[in-house]
């Protein structure tokens, strides 16, 4: 009989088979320890809110403890896992934009109260990944996940094909479209 010392040396894989095959909470534990932190990393990405990307993170471990089952091995478990992540954080980003928006409004009175300072202290690269971080929320979800997966996770092109269960082509064509999007928005809008 393995020891709980053994199975925390195991694989991914094989730990989610013991998992499935047993339902022991234990062996999850150890699961959730190896990828919490990446896989709120991912949430807070898509939350910009400690608390909400902490409640993305159970919500999201939550739902893989009842579909670790559906993992069928046709690419590694951290693919599989960047996928269930960005899928519940595209389907949250979706649920709430109404709400975000409506969170994000500016009051014109905080406009007109706003001082003018000196911005030289500020470098021009950070100007660019502050409007580069701004132009990729405007795209829509289903972009920005492509985008990241290949330019934040750097996951290859096959493993992109896997998480999104899309042909090469078709990885490549919306890789294209989301970076043209994101260069359109970043040039009108940000200028």
């Amino acid at each position: 009989m393995k020891t709980l010392t053994d199975t925390s040396n195991l694989p991914d894989e094989d730990l989610v088979k013991a998992i499935v095959k047993t339902n022991n909470t234990v062996l999850f534990e150890i699961l959730y320890d190896r990828y919490a932190t990446l896989v709120y990393n991912k949430c807070f990405g898509f939350a910009k809110d400690t608390d909400e990307a902490k409640d993305l993170t159970q919500d999201v471990f939550l739902k893989l403890f009842v579909k670790l089952a559906s993992f069928k091995r046709k690419s590694k478990f951290s693919t599989w896992l960047y996928a269930f992540t960005y899928n519940h954080c595209v389907n949250y980003v979706t649920r709430n934009t109404a709400k975000k928006f409506e969170k994000q409004s500016v009051d014109y009175k905080d406009i007109e109260n706003l001082s003018y300072t000196d911005e030289s202290d500020t470098s021009f690269l950070d100007m660019k990944v502050d409007k580069l971080k701004v132009a990729l929320e405007l795209i829509s979800p289903e972009e920005k996940m492509i985008l990241l997966l290949k330019y934040q996770d750097f996951l290859s092109i096959k493993d992109i094909e896997s998480v999104l269960g899309i042909g090469e082509s078709a990885v490549k064509m919306r890789i294209k479209r989301a970076k043209d999007k994101l260069k359109t928005v970043y040039t009108n809008n940000l200028k």
